[in-house]
């Protein structure tokens, strides 16, 4: 792509070679960074394996092209919908970046450029970067189609792209937005949280037919919606999305021209709010406030408490921590919606979850609290006893997830008392142990690194994962086995692994705790 210095063209050229060099070179801080042919070579057989099974699956639901089945039409509206909530998480989170972690932006205003050109450019890259990922995964399927007489399907490509299109459009409207009417630090922190809830609404959604109170047999969703869309005439706008995605010329038109009027009224909105955007982002430091009066210093507070302050403002404070944290929290509305459901085997099925749900919070809470300290030689020097400092650090990991818990567990002891107490006993001792076990054998690290922390350590996540696993099953087999009259000899051998896995495991975690770092 030949195109003139300082044109918008050429600054879309080094927009994409900056996104193919960040996707193609090796994250690994031990190696160099640049292009990794074996990371391409893993890519590459990736794509043939998806591509293969693309091939079956084609075999299986495809038809004549002149008449759509409606149950294909119904699974790719679907399978947009999913892929558009999904696009948005990507397209918020990418918006988020390039307004306050790119650090060239300075640079690029500062150039005889125009802001528009900037912002189209900028806009074009989130478009092509979240389209990237759903077009490795989709695109196959478009491939197998044509070669299986399928031509149409083809225009998964500009539809997928069409979608990226309008998803990046409203995720950069939404940003700006928040930026005007909240500012650029309090922006960060919200679309950090908005993007994990387009992302997990997916996932909630789907388990909304089973939340309800009903009896008989539960159906699944796709059921649902075929059900209920029975009457919907076949050329419905409802199914002008699905329609488009298998090929129907005049809905993939549609789809590509509403997408292209997203992009070009962004652009000519927004390019000017854009730049006033990014000079917030240049002078986001927060200004603190001198207090009126007297300054007075307050010292009546415990080490334990100002340690456990410290770490709760710590993670209040960091945006993408609070994301990553929030997007584990809202797989607990369904469990939450099942415990006031009449039901035993609901009953079993919640304490299985809380716990688990408790076991995986507790482990990565354990991590940022303990692991991950700005200041470990400050804390090391100190006068202060460090047994301390490790309880009051164990206690600000363990103490959110148990608050998070209670009410739920409460509820549930009171309609089920002997599922309520064995739930909280499960929560108690999987929450428990993680943490310690994340303080025995984890791998110190940055708090930037949250999502990176499993690397370098195996042992340290078979440690865990088997420790959650082992808990998760005690909290399903203890009820099951307190409801029945006589215990069998598989629940008996089962509940006795469990034991042995939930307590053995931190005891090989304490043994081995001077030897993983």
């Amino acid at each position: 792509m030949s195109a003139r210095p300082g044109s918008a063209l050429w600054l879309l050229r080094h927009e994409l070679r900056m996104f193919w060099y960040n996707m193609l070179s090796s994250k690994n801080g031990k190696e160099p960074r640049g292009f990794q042919w074996k990371l391409v070579a893993v890519w590459l057989v990736l794509w043939l394996a998806v591509h293969a099974g693309a091939w079956f699956v084609v075999g299986l639901v495809s038809g004549d092209d002149s008449e759509l089945p409606r149950q294909l039409v119904l699974a790719a509206s679907v399978l947009l919908v999913a892929t558009f909530l999904f696009m948005l998480s990507s397209a918020l989170k990418s918006s988020v970046e390039v307004l306050f972690d790119r650090g060239d932006m300075d640079l690029l205003l500062s150039s005889p450029l125009p802001s528009r050109s900037i912002f189209t450019v900028r806009l074009a890259g989130v478009v092509i970067g979240v389209a990237s990922i759903y077009l490795f995964f989709l695109a196959p399927l478009a491939h197998a189609g044509a070669l299986r007489g399928h031509p149409r399907w083809l225009a998964l490509y500009p539809v997928v792209l069409g979608m990226a299109a309008i998803a990046s459009a409203g995720a950069m409207l939404l940003t700006l937005a928040l930026v005007r009417w909240l500012g650029a630090r309090r922006t960060r922190v919200v679309a950090q949280v908005l993007g994990a809830l387009a992302g997990a609404l997916l996932f909630i959604l789907s388990q909304l037919p089973n939340l309800a109170v009903q009896t008989g047999a539960s159906e699944g969703i796709l059921v649902r919606a075929a059900r209920s869309s029975a009457g919907i005439p076949a050329d419905s706008p409802v199914w002008l999305p699905g329609r488009a995605l298998l090929g129907d010329p005049f809905a993939a038109v549609a789809v590509g021209v509403v997408a292209l009027l997203a992009f070009a009224l962004t652009v000519t909105l927004t390019h000017r709010s854009f730049t006033r955007g990014l000079q917030l982002a240049a002078s986001m430091a927060p200004v603190v406030r001198r207090p009126a009066g007297e300054l007075r210093f307050r010292f009546g507070r415990g080490l334990a408490s100002t340690l456990i302050r410290k770490e709760w403002r710590l993670i209040l404070r960091d945006p993408q921590l609070i994301s990553q944290v929030l997007l584990q929290l809202l797989y607990l509305i369904p469990l939450l919606f099942l415990v006031f459901r009449k039901d035993d085997a609901q009953n079993l099925a919640v304490g299985a979850g809380l716990t688990l749900l408790c076991g995986s919070l507790s482990s990565s809470l354990a991590w940022v609290v303990l692991l991950a300290e700005d200041a470990p030689d400050l804390l090391s020097a100190s006068p202060a006893d460090m047994r301390t400092i490790r309880r009051a650090k164990a206690a600000a990991a363990i103490g959110p997830v148990l608050a998070l818990v209670c009410l739920p567990v409460m509820w549930l002891t009171w309609r089920a008392p002997l599922s309520g107490l064995l739930a909280a006993f499960t929560i108690c001792g999987v929450t428990l142990g993680s943490t310690l076990i994340v303080m025995w054998v984890g791998k110190p690290g940055s708090r930037s690194a949250f999502a990176r922390r499993a690397q370098g350590n195996g042992l340290s996540i078979l440690f865990e994962m088997s420790h959650l696993f082992g808990w998760g099953g005690l909290a399903f087999l203890l009820p099951y086995t307190a409801s029945q009259s006589e215990t069998g000899l598989l629940t008996a051998v089962g509940v006795g692994i469990a034991c042995a896995v939930a307590f053995g495991v931190p005891f090989l975690a304490w043994i081995f705790r001077h030897r993983i770092r």
